[in-house]
């Protein structure tokens, strides 16, 4: 099953200070990095990134009892958390096959030139295409991976023959149907 926790935001102001590793110092953003780095947080943040990972909808009171702060303190670090810009947002996570979307296949995508504007044109079209949830610049043999997910073979089969083809500068697409999601997760590591 997909699971995306979702982007979580905060804020920091040029009076707070955050606490690093063994020294206070001003947030990331006074300091001139554009945002905060993991390495830059500490214990209760992390605590308080793992929980919002597990469940973002927790309220603050419940948050701050869970990580051992006050809810006003509790709600500081949230906030100056998404300010540097370390939650990006915080979403509701949709059961893909609850709602037919339950095929889940990746693209290989080969561009027939590599030029910015090749690449350009097809990243704009990409966006464009229903069912993507995914669309990465690689190395190696291909251009692109993308991640589809649609309700069965034919619906992608449909696309593929109504949309992917035409996608801007295509040469060579290749698909892998998903047999079994082992791990699926949006958690990030802390």
């Amino acid at each position: 099953m997909y699971t995306n926790p979702g982007p979580v935001y905060f804020s920091m102001k040029p009076s707070d200070k955050t606490k690093v590793r063994g020294a206070s110092a001003t947030p990331a953003a006074a300091r001139g990095a554009e945002s905060a780095s993991l390495e830059s947080l500490d214990r209760i943040d992390r605590a308080i990134l793992r929980q919002l990972q597990t469940d973002a909808s927790i309220s603050n009171v419940a948050l701050a009892a869970k990580v051992k702060l006050s809810a006003p303190a509790c709600l500081r670090r949230v906030e100056r958390l998404k300010e540097s810009g370390l939650i990006r947002g915080v979403v509701a996570l949709i059961d893909p096959k609850s709602a037919g979307a339950g095929m889940l296949v990746i693209i290989g995508v080969v561009l027939d030139r590599s030029t910015p504007e090749s690449f350009a044109d097809f990243e704009k079209a990409a966006q464009k295409v229903p069912g993507c949830m995914e669309c990465h610049v690689v190395t190696g043999e291909f251009d692109y991976f993308m991640t589809i997910r649609t309700r069965d073979s034919d619906s992608f089969n449909r696309l593929h023959a109504e949309q992917l083809l035409y996608l801007p500068g295509v040469r060579q697409i290749r698909s892998f149907m998903v047999l079994k999601e082992i791990l699926s997760t949006t958690r990030f590591p802390l």
